[in-house]
């Protein structure tokens, strides 16, 4: 409960909230008009009155009854765990796809909290068979948002088709894709920044970064794969979002390789790993091959990096199905362990080797030789009455692609 709490008040810290007391309350279940029952709610409105405080945010879903008749009672805004998060994420989204999955996940919550006040918000209707009450203004805005609600799902599912288009493109050449997952505020886009140069911004805050960045990695092998810093995983993440963003989460499902950064100096590191496994679940991307990268080493207790077999085993203990998962200990921040972690992606991944060949193409030919110097390292080149005659390092399976095509 503590642990929970905690996470609430660096949730409601990341929206720009100041927090001034918080409350915890045990009873044997909810009240089914306040939630937290009648004298809770008068020691609440008490402390809301002394503290001068302007919202109350409760790390519990609430019915939208429950929620006005706190909001009643204690005459401040009341929210909860998932208005929060989706008031952090409304202010994180920079692309359209990001704000279009915010608003998605925003209006399906808002749907079922709208609350009419009667006759006196009818609209008359005009002409024969209108007349009467008419459709009143609940009605309406209910309409309207079911309306952009479609509108909203029918254009992501073209963001949906854009990226299987993506995908496939890629896949026209032999680049595997690496997606970061973990707990937020775990160091990913410090590690997706030290792995590629990218320059994504870097916050203590929670959901510092939404929008998908995808960049390119070389590994020792010399081989090229494409690496996606993906959204933070939270405990009790609302099912709206999961839902809103299946289009970028879509892009963790396609990986060839998951990288799991933990935050090991978190007293939760282990119950944060059970988290986001369970949201790997339930996004049906459980069965990819995992690393667990176990960051923030030098903010651990010393000796962490040697100890890092009994430091994986912990993470892993509340996860019997991921308990072969291979583990490396790393500083994002410092750049300690990075070699042994691309020296760890190079193995687990599919072996794709790089060999020596020699290529005959077309004068005419730009886009198989632009392929070769993207992917591959180009050592000479002859110009030829026929064409170019090209020697080049490339990996075995573009190779095998370019023969097949001849």
């Amino acid at each position: 409960m503590e642990e929970s709490l905690e996470e609430l008040a660096e949730l409601a810290a990341s929206a720009g909230a100041e927090v001034v007391a918080r409350v915890m309350q045990s009873r044997p279940g909810p009240e089914a008009a306040t939630l937290i029952g009648q004298g809770k709610v008068e020691e609440l409105q008490a402390q809301v009155k002394s503290d001068a405080a302007d919202v109350l945010i409760f790390d519990h879903d609430l019915t939208p009854t429950q929620q006005r008749n706190l909001e009643k009672a204690a005459g401040c805004k009341v929210i909860d765990r998932t208005q929060l998060i989706l008031d952090i994420f409304a202010s994180r989204a920079h692309t359209r796809e990001g704000r279009m999955q915010v608003e998605l996940a925003q209006l399906s919550y808002l749907l079922p909290r709208l609350t009419g006040h009667g006759a006196q918000m009818s609209r008359l209707g005009g002409g024969i068979g209108t007349r009467g009450p008419g459709e009143t203004k609940l009605e309406t805005d209910r309409r309207r948002i079911a309306q952009r609600i479609k509108k909203i799902k029918d254009d992501l599912e073209g963001v949906r088709a854009g990226r299987a288009l993506h995908r496939q493109r890629r896949s026209a050449v032999p680049l595997a894709t690496l997606a970061l997952a973990g707990y937020t505020n775990a160091g990913k886009s410090t590690l997706f920044n030290r792995l590629t140069r990218a320059g994504v911004l870097t916050d203590a805050r929670m959901f510092a970064t939404l929008d998908p960045t995808v960049r390119p990695l070389a590994l020792p092998s010399r081989r090229r794969v494409l690496l996606s810093d993906t959204v933070g995983f939270i405990r009790s993440l609302p099912t709206t979002l999961v839902q809103a963003f299946r289009a970028t989460l879509e892009e963790v499902k396609e990986a060839a390789l998951l990288l799991h950064v933990v935050d090991i100096s978190a007293p939760a590191a282990a119950e944060n790993t059970t988290h986001v496994l369970q949201v790997l679940t339930e996004i049906d991307a459980a069965q990819i091959p995992q690393i667990l990268v176990m960051n923030k080493v030098d903010r651990a207790l010393e000796g962490a990096a040697a100890d890092a077999e009994a430091i994986r085993r912990r993470l892993l203990s509340g996860s019997p199905g991921h308990s072969e998962a291979r583990a490396v200990a790393i500083s994002a921040l410092t750049g300690e362990g990075m070699d042994r972690l691309l020296q760890a992606i190079d193995e687990v991944l599919p072996l794709d080797p790089i060999v020596r060949t020699t290529l005959h193409l077309p004068a005419g030919d730009g886009a198989t030789l632009a392929i070769l110097h993207e992917f591959g390292r180009v050592l000479s080149t002859e110009f030829g009455e026929e064409g170019y005659e090209i020697e080049a390092e490339i990996p075995e399976s573009l190779r095998r692609r370019l023969a097949a095509r001849d």
